[in-house]
């Protein structure tokens, strides 16, 4: 049986995300909590962990500085990729600048929510603001959430294969080795595949199937307020499912290019800063493999933080997850650039970038009405 179509009062509530959720997400206020709550676990490591001698054991200054180029020269290339998906799967509605304007702003509000609930919401508000029609923005928005979960789910699965266990955190042979960060990887990455294959599925197979699975789902006492997210969730696949059905091959390969490109390169950062501060650790294809594969396991433990953007979890979990290439002393001020480059860096452009493009917006509408 057919679930029953949501009336238009329901359509307004469900599709016209509420302005003041998104701008929650959007204060450039917001930066000050993560800023210190990072930096302040970076300074309680300094004083426990820091020792001033391992700047001796360094590297020559060109080295070491070349190595942190590279590190911000992937990071450059990850928003360029990005915002290249996003022209791809908005039918190049945007322009370069535009698109890499609209990045800035996405991921300033993921880097100011917590990291599980992400800024999809600020995503949809966002591309309706800019006028984008609604299909268009709820395929956007839908396909690179999908492709980067599939992304993420099948390089963690062969990365696995390839090195072992090893990736999940130093001296783990096999999983009977598995400890809290272990089984909190294998949670989420069990969580991950489940919601990822789902979706997929109901995309690209059969929307109906997962429209209707929803909607039953939804009728639960237990998902309680989740009921219309739930509902919403439902019709917007069978909405973007119908947009995706049509597009040619190139638009799939070049939006998944796109993705491998922005998530490799946000690794391989980790890996250059590795090797920009310690002398030998990294010795060959394997080891960068391996610090590879922790970078994205490491990413897949701070999806479940409750802190924004992962803010001091990210840092503290760096420490031991390379323990066994870096060293207490050196590993602080690696996690230090690391999250300079890739994460305060997005604070400070959207503290200057959101304001402005709130106001234009915003601006727009008063002329309209």
């Amino acid at each position: 049986m057919e679930p029953a179509p949501i009336n238009d009062a329901d359509k307004r509530e469900d599709y016209q995300h509420d302005e003041a959720a998104a701008l929650k997400y959007l204060k450039t206020s917001k930066i000050y909590l993560p800023i210190l709550i990072g930096i302040g676990v970076v300074i309680w490591m300094l004083t426990r962990q820091f020792d001033i001698t391992v700047l001796r054991d360094l590297h020559s200054t060109g080295h070491v500085i070349f190595w942190i180029g590279m590190a911000v020269l992937m990071y450059i290339a990850r928003h360029l990729f990005y915002s290249m998906r996003l022209r791809v799967v908005t039918d190049y509605a945007f322009s370069w600048l535009k698109a890499i304007q609209l990045i800035v702003i996405w991921e300033f509000s993921t880097a100011v929510s917590p990291t599980s609930v992400g800024g999809a919401g600020v995503a949809f508000f966002m591309l309706s603001k800019e006028k984008l029609g609604g299909a268009k923005t709820i395929t956007a928005v839908l396909y690179t959430m999908i492709a980067d979960t599939v992304f993420i789910t099948v390089a963690l699965i062969v990365l696995y294969l390839i090195v072992g266990p090893v990736m999940i955190r130093p001296g783990m042979v096999d999983l009977s080795d598995i400890d809290g960060y272990g089984i909190t990887f294998l949670i989420v990455l069990t969580f991950m595949i489940g919601y990822g294959s789902l979706f997929f599925y109901g995309l690209f197979i059969r929307p109906r199937a997962i429209k209707r699975l929803l909607f039953w789902v939804s009728k639960w006492k237990i998902v309680g307020k989740f009921k219309k997210t739930l509902r919403t969730t439902a019709y917007d696949i069978e909405t973007a499912a119908a947009e995706i059905k049509h597009k040619p091959i190139s638009f799939h390969l070049k939006a998944m290019g796109c993705t491998m490109g922005a998530w490799s390169v946000r690794f391989l950062a980790i890996n250059f800063l590795i090797v920009a501060f310690t002398v030998g650790s990294i010795q060959d294809l394997y080891d960068h493999l391996i610090v590879f594969a922790r970078g994205m396991a490491m990413y897949t433990i701070e999806a479940f933080s409750p802190t924004p953007g992962a803010s001091g979890v990210a840092e503290v979990l760096f420490s031991g997850f390379y323990s066994d290439y870096v060293t207490a002393g050196v590993s602080v001020m690696i996690v230090f650039l690391w999250r300079l480059i890739g994460y305060y860096s997005y604070l400070f452009a959207g503290a200057i970038v959101v304001p402005l493009w709130l106001r234009s917006v915003f601006n727009k509408k008063e002329k309209t009405t």
